[in-house]
């Protein structure tokens, strides 16, 4: 790395947005320019440094942005991020995405990877060492990155929570509180129907939206995506919940990667550049079988990006700073290769490595009931903070 005076990092943000970026960018930069060292911004996650031609005059501005305490001053008031972000990964271009400039660089078959460009741009730059803030797979490139060499220190955020290797990512908090409210405030509609309502939330892999949320919020029932549902028995629980309420209604929480015993997971779209096809209408097609089974009528609502939208809460505020300070922390110390984590509610650090090392889900035999539908929260002693 270079000296302290003449060090410069760049930041970005890849995947999809989550309340708590705008703070964590606001952090890295404040703690940076104290300690002398210089930000850059770079647009669009991956894509920045991908699109990036420093033959052409125009593409630094369209691709990166230098920052300083005086451009970040307002952004930590804010959700989303931004620096903007993409789903590009600079080591599977197809062949439709390729940059112009680059095209003669692509190499024949449906995927090209540009890694070797991304890092002489970075040294073109005059970055030392580069922080990724994002998921399991916009840091699964920064790691590609460290192994290639280049120093990455990584800042895990989603609000799945489902980042291998911390307890907590930024944006968890934010997406569960948005989840609850909106949930209460459907009781509303649905009791006054004397409904059946079908919740749907994000959670592609990962569960713990649908299951923290409706163990906040006290629903009658929560399908996660680890555990694949019969849907009439689903029903009959419904059905009982629906009698059993004074107000005769019955809510349900389920994740968008959940499906029946009998069905797959709903996707639908091109894959991205992670090998990814969207995920969504797992809900609706639940709501539609229970109407059938039960002749109830059905409120079906797909929350969606209204979970991962608006200003963080507290928690999230408060992580994302410290995760910011923490990176920072680890660049002065010339240490690379690192994620900054929460650990059984302590903040440290662990390899990149550990971020492809495994997979996050909930811990179903401790925290689920597989034959009720629902959360199975007895003994929390011990447990982290949201149960992981």
């Amino acid at each position: 790395m270079a000296s302290k005076k003449s060090l410069t990092i760049g930041i970005l943000t890849g995947g999809g947005d989550v309340p708590g970026l705008n703070p964590c960018i606001k952090a890295v930069v404040d703690r940076s320019i104290e300690e002398g060292i210089s930000v850059i911004g770079i647009r669009r996650g991956w894509a920045g440094l991908l699109e990036f031609n420093p033959d052409d005059s125009d593409s630094r501005k369209k691709n990166l942005l230098d920052l300083d305490k005086g451009i970040v001053r307002t952004i930590d008031r804010s959700g989303g991020t931004y620096l903007h972000t993409s789903r590009t990964n600079p080591g599977r271009v197809k062949t439709a995405n390729v940059p112009e400039f680059l095209s003669d660089q692509a190499k024949e078959g449906e995927l090209h990877d540009f890694t070797g460009h991304v890092l002489g741009n970075l040294e073109r730059l005059g970055i030392d060492v580069l922080i990724p803030i994002g998921g399991d797979d916009t840091l699964s490139y920064g790691e590609r990155l460290h192994e290639e060499g280049f120093p990455v220190v990584a800042i895990p955020k989603t609000m799945d929570n489902d980042v291998h290797g911390t307890d907590y990512c930024i944006g968890f908090s934010t997406a569960v509180t948005r989840s609850v409210n909106f949930i209460h405030s459907l009781r509303t509609s649905t009791g006054s129907h004397e409904r059946i309502a079908v919740i749907e939330l994000f959670g592609r892999y990962c569960g713990e939206t649908s299951l923290i949320a409706a163990y906040l919020s006290s629903v009658d029932r929560a399908i996660i995506s680890e555990v694949p549902f019969d849907p009439e028995k689903l029903a009959k629980l419904l059905m009982d919940d629906k009698q059993a309420n004074p107000s005769n209604y019955a809510m349900l929480t389920i994740s968008e990667g959940a499906r029946m015993v009998s069905g797959e997971i709903i996707q639908y779209g091109e894959e991205d550049a992670y090998g990814h096809r969207k995920l969504g209408g797992i809900g609706m097609q639940t709501g539609e079988v229970l109407k059938k089974l039960t002749g109830q009528n059905i409120v079906f609502q797909q929350l969606s990006y209204l979970m991962r939208s608006g200003a963080p809460d507290s928690l999230d505020l408060m992580v994302a700073v410290n995760y910011a300070n923490m990176a920072i922390d680890l660049v002065m110390r010339k240490v690379s290769g690192r994620m900054v984590s929460l650990t059984q509610g302590i903040y440290t650090d662990v390899p990149m490595s550990t971020i492809t090392a495994g997979q996050k889900r909930v811990d179903v035999r401790e925290l689920y009931d597989v034959e009720r539908y629902r959360p199975k929260v007895r003994h929390v002693m011990g447990k982290p903070m949201f149960l992981y």
